[in-house]
């Protein structure tokens, strides 16, 4: 699965308009909200936000990613923000978050929001990537940043 199979471009924000962790998150459920895919603002926001209270979703290295499964999705579905100035997530690593992918899926497809953390969790393994990505100016260029990184040919 490709990343790109379930992030659309309006989808992705650079930089966020919010400066605090639960605004940041909601700002990207709107996202979702906006493109259709999320049909439950609500049912969504409050998911996350409970799911981020029992356990934080920064994984460290700047990069967190808040995740739920909600009956009011219609498909996987993936939102990117890239804060203005590093948010405090409570993150693993006790260092601020820069950027901050949202995953959305409905309730039932435990299996493909599974492979999508990973896809998530890997891609951001490469520290020269992470680099790009948090030095992208703009949406289109983040989202071209990870367009390129899926399409590349893999390196032995």
């Amino acid at each position: 699965m490709r990343l790109t199979d379930i992030l659309r471009p309006e989808c992705v924000k650079v930089p966020l308009a919010s400066s605090a962790k639960q605004d940041a998150i909601f700002e990207l459920v709107d996202l979702l909200v906006a493109s259709g895919v999320v049909t439950s603002r609500e049912e969504m926001r409050q998911t996350v936000w409970q799911r981020e209270q029992t356990r934080t979703t920064g994984i460290g290295h700047g990069v967190a990613i808040p995740h739920g499964k909600i009956s009011g999705c219609t498909g996987l579905a993936l939102a990117i923000g890239k804060a203005a100035t590093p948010i405090e997530f409570g993150a693993i690593d006790g260092r601020p978050v820069e950027l901050i992918f949202l995953l959305a899926s409905p309730a039932d497809q435990t299996g493909p929001h599974i492979q999508a953390l990973a896809g998530i969790s890997r891609m951001l393994f490469d520290p020269a990537f992470r680099a790009a990505v948090r030095a992208a100016q703009s949406a289109e260029d983040l989202y071209k940043l990870i367009v390129e990184h899926e399409t590349k040919p893999a390196t032995a």
